[in-house]
Order: C-alpha cells, then structure tokens, then sequence
C-alpha cells in the first residue's frame, strides 16, 4: 500500500546567537493509511519540531532540507497558499496544552468560527455553529459548551475542543503532540478511547507524538524511537516492546516502571548538545554497548529480522 505520509532525509536546523542547532538530522518516515505511527524519546529529541516540520509552521530561524510527500504532492515544494489549503484541512494538529491554544478572550463559539472562516471564507454564523455541533458530538462535547470561555472548562473538556476544532474539516492524517499531557489517568484513557473510535469513523490515520510509552503501546500499530534528532529504531509496536535492538530502546523501555518495578532505573547521562555538526553515534556517550566505530561513524539503519524492523547502530 502507497504511504499516505512520507518522510524523507528530513533535516531541520536553527540558527541561535549560539551557533547553528541541528534539531532533526536525515530522518526517514512513513505512514500508511489507517494507521497510527507512535514517535517516542526523551524531551528535547526533536518529537515535536518534527512533526511542525511537516506542516512547515516552525519558527523564523528554522529551514527545513529534505522531502515531505503528503498523498503524492511534496508539501515542501508548495508555495504558503497551496500549503494552506492543505494544513488544518487535510492535515490537522492536536497541540500540547490546550490552555495555551485557545484563546482565553474568545468563546469556544468564536474559535470555530475562526477556523471555518480562515478556510472557507464568509461561511454564515449559523451554519458554522451547525457543524460545530457536528464534530462536538463526535468528541462527546454537551453543545452549552459553545457558549463558554476556555477558563471555564476543565483541561479534559478543553481537550475534546482542540480535536473537534481539528476535525471540522475530515482530515486524512492528523497530528497528534502529547495529545494528554496535562491530564490525569483516567481523562487520558477516555481521550484514548475517542481517539481510537475517531480514526475509524473518520477513516485517518494518526502519528502521535509522544515521551508516554504506556500510551504508545495501547495505541500505536507502529513505533518509531527518536533519539537527538534522528530514528534510531522503528518497528510495529508489539515486536519493539518484546525485543527491542537499539540500546537507548533499551535503557527506554526499561525505565517504565509497572507493578513488578523494584528498583528504579534511568538511562545514564543526559543527551548531547545539538550545536554544531554531529559526528558519530549521538548516543555514543550513554551507551554501554558501544564500540570503536561508534565514535566517529553515525549508522545508517538497516532492516534487522523478518518483521521489518529497522536500526540505527553498528551492532547490526
């Protein structure tokens, strides 16, 4: 099956007082329709500049090199209108915190009528609150809800506005960044709960950005492991959890704690500074698996095994 998303030799620099940061170095990605794709690692890896990088909507001091091909059309190759008419319609955004998205002088009435009119012009007040009253059911939203400021609503419901406000427009992928971040276990579960039940009535697929690996494991078919900027290892989700490869999935994995947990365990060290151009294996210095090559030579991913496994380190 031809990928919907696909990712390729992504690279996205910053240019700081400091020196050039390099925040996504040569990254390789794909999503095939209907599927959820879950990004992982620690803060700080490149999870969410990645997944702006996609839509193009990072900061002025970024550029982007490499290719992004949404359904066969290559998104970095369009001019800012011809993206527009792709980013919030057929590509959506869930971003972290909600608080901070919604606009806390605006009703939530106010906000969907924004975006309706951003995409579609003069659209009539009614007929925006009509299909506000659409995707709201979707999200299991009571529609007294439209008439309320964001600070009038717990961080759940806010939640459930963010998703409606990226469904209005059906989108075929939708971008999901720490989607239930600030919220306690069991709003987290029933976000969950409506995100799986919404990509099957809506027919998306989902990359769910995330550092939550109890969440990608519910959720995700699929896993890619984001370490400094690059993937070191993608897999589907139940063979990666069994038997991950790279050592930082490793240490990773290891690091969830569960009701067996007797001792605690962090993966050692900090990750590196991204000023300046990388050279070798960026988790050289936190390994305990390193060999010589490791230093100078960062490694290419191969496919390791029959489950299409896919590794960035020199063991295989």
């Amino acid at each position: 099956m031809k990928p919907l998303l696909e990712v390729e030799d992504l690279s996205v620099t910053f240019e700081t007082e400091a020196g050039r940061v390099h925040a996504i170095h040569h990254v390789n990605l794909e999503l095939t329709r209907g599927i959820t794709l879950g990004l992982v690692g620690e803060s700080g890896c490149g999870k969410s500049t990645l997944g702006r990088a996609i839509l193009r909507i990072l900061a002025e001091n970024g550029a982007v090199t490499g290719r992004v091909r949404f359904d066969g059309r290559d998104l970095m190759g369009l001019k800012e209108k011809e993206l527009r008419t792709i980013r919030g319609r057929n590509i959506a955004m869930i971003f972290q915190d909600p608080a901070t998205r919604l606009n806390p002088l605006m009703r939530i009435r106010d906000h969907f009528i924004d975006t309706l009119r951003s995409h579609e012009g003069e659209i009539e007040t009614k007929d925006a609150l009509e299909r506000a009253r659409g995707v709201l059911a979707d999200v299991r939203v009571p529609v007294d809800r439209l008439a309320m400021y964001p600070h009038e609503l717990s961080g759940g419901m806010r939640q459930r506005i963010m998703i409606a406000l990226s469904l209005l427009f059906h989108p075929t992928l939708l971008l999901a960044d720490e989607p239930t971040t600030s919220l306690d276990v069991i709003i987290e579960a029933q976000i969950l709960d409506l995100l799986r039940n919404l990509m099957h009535s809506y027919d998306m697929s989902v990359l769910l950005i995330t550092h939550n690996l109890g969440l990608v494991a519910q959720f995700a078919d699929r896993v890619a492991v984001m370490y400094a900027g690059e993937i070191v290892e993608e897999g589907e989700t139940v063979s990666l959890f069994q038997e991950p490869k790279h050592p930082y999935t490793q240490g990773l994995l290891r690091s969830v704690i569960d009701l067996e947990t007797t001792q605690l365990y962090s993966v050692p060290g900090t990750p590196p500074d991204l000023l300046g151009e990388p050279k070798g294996c960026p988790f050289y210095p936190r390994c305990n698996q390193r060999i010589e090559i490791c230093k100078t030579v960062d490694p290419t991913p191969k496919t390791v095994g029959d489950d299409g496994r896919r590794v960035a380190c020199h063991l295989y």
